[in-house]
């Protein structure tokens, strides 16, 4: 399968896949936050996600992948940084404002700087139509995030610091997305990335979300969690391996723009699942993300 998806790289084929998997990755991502937003503490829930998929892991990077070449441990290092960093920053966004008004700006943020660190890491070009794009895909975001903030009804009191750890999470989306499409083009087997990011990156938040459980006065029971854990994982390793996957494949800020329709999948999450209210407002926002989706494809 490795040497199928390499040979891809660079051809129409491996731009239709790109685009499939950006698409999927969206649709996951999407799941993946509202589980961390969902019934549980976004700490617990994070830190359960990722001691499963970090297990899970485990022996595919020891015994199935190549093991990475010696360059790349050095990325790693960069990687596991970077991803604790954005996690910290997630879970308190999280804890302090409505998954509604969160989401969008986290993943508003991502892509217009995903693009121009792009631009100056791989020297990507984009035309005045995927700018166009671009523009109507972030005016949707921000103003689904806007829509939702008016008509919030609890959180407020904390939403000031939530928007601000939203902006700063956002920065990190964009910062591990170009990092991460720099390593996974760095080893011959874009596997060896994934399986060996997903047991190094596994070993942090489950220590603090252990240290926050036992500090709680009412615990939460282990079994439900780590059952939501384990589907987390899921949801993770195919979010995270389709768009890095992605951008092996075809542009870094097109695979960028495009997981970012996760914003409308998320809407649909927090009114179906989490029962938050939405509207033909907020439905027509979520229109206008997937028509800036599109014309930043169809653009390239």
């Amino acid at each position: 399968m490795t040497d199928w998806l390499i040979s891809l790289e660079g051809t129409e084929a491996g731009h239709q896949l790109a685009l499939i998997l950006a698409l999927m990755a969206a649709f996951l991502h999407a799941c993946f936050g509202a589980l961390q937003k969902g019934r549980y503490d976004p700490w617990l829930s994070r830190g359960a996600i990722d001691g499963m998929y970090g297990l899970i892991a485990m022996p595919f990077a020891l015994f199935v992948v190549p093991w990475p070449e010696p360059h790349m441990w050095l990325i790693f290092l960069g990687a596991f940084v970077i991803h604790v960093g954005y996690k910290l920053m997630q879970a308190w966004a999280y804890s302090r404002g409505a998954f509604t008004v969160v989401y969008p700006v986290v993943r508003g943020m991502g892509p217009l700087f995903t693009i121009i660190g792009a631009s100056i890491v791989f020297g990507e070009d984009y035309g005045w139509v995927q700018w166009l794009g671009v523009a109507i895909l972030l005016a949707g975001i921000f103003g689904l995030a806007l829509y939702n903030y008016m008509y919030l009804e609890t959180e407020r009191e904390t939403l000031r610091l939530a928007l601000i750890l939203a902006v700063g999470t956002g920065l990190f989306v964009a910062l591990y997305t170009t990092y991460d499409a720099y390593g996974i083009r760095a080893t011959a087997d874009p596997f060896t990335f994934l399986a060996w990011f997903f047991f190094i990156d596994g070993l942090v938040m489950p220590p603090i979300a252990a240290l926050r459980w036992r500090s709680m006065s009412e615990r939460p029971p282990l079994m439900p969690l780590l059952a939501r854990g384990f589907l987390g994982a899921i949801f993770a390793f195919f979010s995270f391996g389709s768009i890095m996957l992605a951008t092996r494949l075809d542009k870094v800020g097109e695979a960028a723009v495009l997981r970012e329709t996760s914003t409308v999948f998320a809407a649909l999450i927090g009114w179906l699942v989490l029962r938050e209210t939405v509207g033909p407002r907020r439905i027509a926002l979520m229109a206008l993300i997937a028509l800036g989706a599109v014309v930043v494809e169809l653009g390239g």
